[in-house]
């Protein structure tokens, strides 16, 4: 049975005037106690603790290595992909485990050298609530996959590989024989964008609801994996570092909860979200690193004035020990921040993906920060400024442009994907849904911009600018105007190190390319089209998608 669509299973949970979309709001109060349920207990087979929660679920957690190796519900086995374990990153090895129980919550404690991780049940609930505290980078990333079992949730979403053996790209992009590509790489998400991700059979459902994320890097528009299907199993991953595209170094700390959840086939509860989640009853428990909400404090802002309102804008707060974001409210900008960690953070505004503005916020424990209303300088909106033309806007984000919505769950050679190649005419009426979103060296470099010029404005030197979302291989725009005039070679801004283009992400640094171009460069005869050469430069990358190459976010010549 085919599981639901990426709308279905990725749901947000947003509240006007909160931070649910960034896990950090408490909208409600503490989750009532569990009540003792017939069959809650545990065990010890010898190998491993078995829990019961005395709902529908009992799991099993290796005394060996911390692994999670059965995941019963309602009588079926889930755990269990191509022979693996579910566990932290591919699994931790030896470990020293322990269990605990106080009143009507079990509590698995697993130590794995300076990492800490955490498996908890609460009577008749079928979830499992995790923590994971890494401390150094001993554990290269940070990751929890749940495995499940071949064939109970069989799907052919952008993120499954079910279907396909065929290679494309390294060895985890993946082409059916009708020319669509599949990766686990293919989240389509934003984390941001989902509070919880899984399967459904409409019997069953079995999610991980994600963590706020606080000790995560890469801020509210980060993209990773999140599941996919193989001809094995499925994995759901819950992940707290990913070094691909990754923009900020590692933090370190505890994350969680987040939560393996399993339902009769509909929504996880919303009381399980990183927004409304309280666990009070966890204060107690001793977990490494566990800060409780009596030790952590709120920022709220009045509002935001010179905003664009075709855009929502996005509210971060970020140090080198936590991230956090809300989202502003449409109607004034207010947004709100709760559960923060104290600290001295910077708080960034974006308008979409871009950031317009940015201060230093300090934030105590068990106090409210109150900001005044922000307002916007018009010049940090490079929106605001005269263009002659402008292809795209400025949001950060490739949206828009050709290809651009199908780039976050497909590879470029996708059979979906229109000609990377094609010149633009401005004035056609279609500037921006006929640029390539992507331009690489050895695929569209060279791609031409036609345009007309008024006498008064071929008399007059201009600035072009080109922003860019980020780059693979140093890839940057060289560009040359009627075949006279050729700019510099452009020093590359600082971007992730990794693959991008082609594994779902147009996120890295943005950053904008200034071009000054001389009168003399223009033509003088107005009924003429002056052309516009962008080259892409590096001497670095291979060949194909995999040669140098940089996502835009627009394009304009300024009056």
């Amino acid at each position: 049975m085919s599981g639901p669509s990426n709308s279905a299973v990725s749901r947000r949970a947003f509240v006007v005037g909160t931070a649910a979309a960034a896990g950090t709001a408490a909208l409600a109060g503490p989750l009532a106690p569990a009540a003792s349920a017939a069959g809650f207990g545990w065990s010890d087979d010898g190998s491993n603790y078995v829990v019961d929660t005395g709902a529908n679920l009992v799991f099993k957690v290796s005394k060996t290595n911390g692994d999670l190796t059965s995941l019963v519900y309602k009588g079926t086995e889930y755990q269990g992909y191509g022979g693996k374990n579910s566990h932290v990153e591919s699994g931790l090895g030896t470990s020293t485990v322990t269990l605990a129980q106080s009143g009507s919550t079990i509590l698995v404690s697993v130590a794995h050298g300076t990492l800490r991780h955490y498996y908890a049940a609460r009577s008749g609930e079928d979830n499992i609530y995790l923590w994971t505290d890494k401390a150094d980078s001993s554990v290269t990333a940070t990751r929890y996959i749940v495995r499940v079992k071949a064939g109970l949730f069989l799907n052919d979403e952008p993120d499954s590989y079910t279907y396909t053996t065929s290679t494309v790209e390294a060895s985890d992009v993946f082409a059916k024989s009708d020319g669509q590509t599949r990766s686990k790489h293919y989240s389509q998400h934003r984390v941001i964008d989902y509070d919880y991700i899984g399967w459904t059979t409409g019997g069953v459902g079995l999610w991980i609801v994600r963590s706020n994320h606080e000790k995560a890097s890469g801020g509210p528009f980060y993209r990773s994996l999140l599941r996919h299907q193989s001809a094995d199993g499925g994995g759901l991953y819950e992940i707290l570092y990913y070094g691909e595209n990754q923009t900020e170094s590692e933090r370190f700390g505890l994350q969680g909860p987040y939560v393996i959840a399993f339902t009769d086939g509909g929504a996880p509860s919303s009381s399980l979200y990183h927004g409304t989640l309280t666990t009070p009853w966890a204060d107690s428990l001793g977990i490494s690193g566990y800060v409780a909400d009596s030790g952590r404090g709120r920022v709220a802002g009045v509002g935001i004035s010179g905003r664009d309102t075709a855009y929502t804008y996005t509210v971060g707060l970020a140090n080198s020990a936590a991230q956090y974001w809300g989202t502003a409210r449409a109607s004034d900008g207010y947004y709100s921040m709760s559960r923060v960690l104290p600290g001295v953070y910077t708080l960034t505004l974006y308008k979409g993906e871009l950031a317009v503005y940015s201060t230093q916020v300090t934030v105590s424990a068990g106090a409210t920060t109150t900001l005044n209303t922000i307002t916007v300088p018009s010049s940090n909106d490079p929106s605001n400024a005269s263009a002659v033309w402008r292809i795209g806007d400025w949001d950060g984000t490739p949206s828009g442009f050709k290809n651009a919505d199908l780039m976050t769950y497909a590879h470029p050679s996708d059979v979906r994907a229109s000609a990377w190649t094609g010149n633009v005419v401005i004035g056609s009426g279609s500037e921006t849904s006929a640029f390539p979103c992507h331009l690489w060296k050895d695929v569209n470099s060279g791609l031409l911009v036609h345009f007309r010029l008024t006498a008064a404005q071929a008399a007059a030197a201009h600035t072009l600018r080109i922003g860019v979302t980020t780059a693979y291989a140093n890839g940057r725009p060289q560009v040359t105007v009627n075949g006279t005039w050729t700019s510099a070679v452009p020093s590359p801004p600082t971007q992730p190190s990794t693959r991008s283009l082609t594994v779902g992400s147009y996120r890295g640094n943005n950053y904008t390319f200034t071009y000054s171009i001389p009168a003399s460069a223009w033509l003088t005869d107005t009924s003429q089209y002056n052309v516009l050469k962008i080259d892409v430069v590096s001497g670095s990358g291979t060949t194909g998608y995999l040669s140098a190459g940089t996502a835009i976010d627009a394009i304009d010549l300024l009056a």
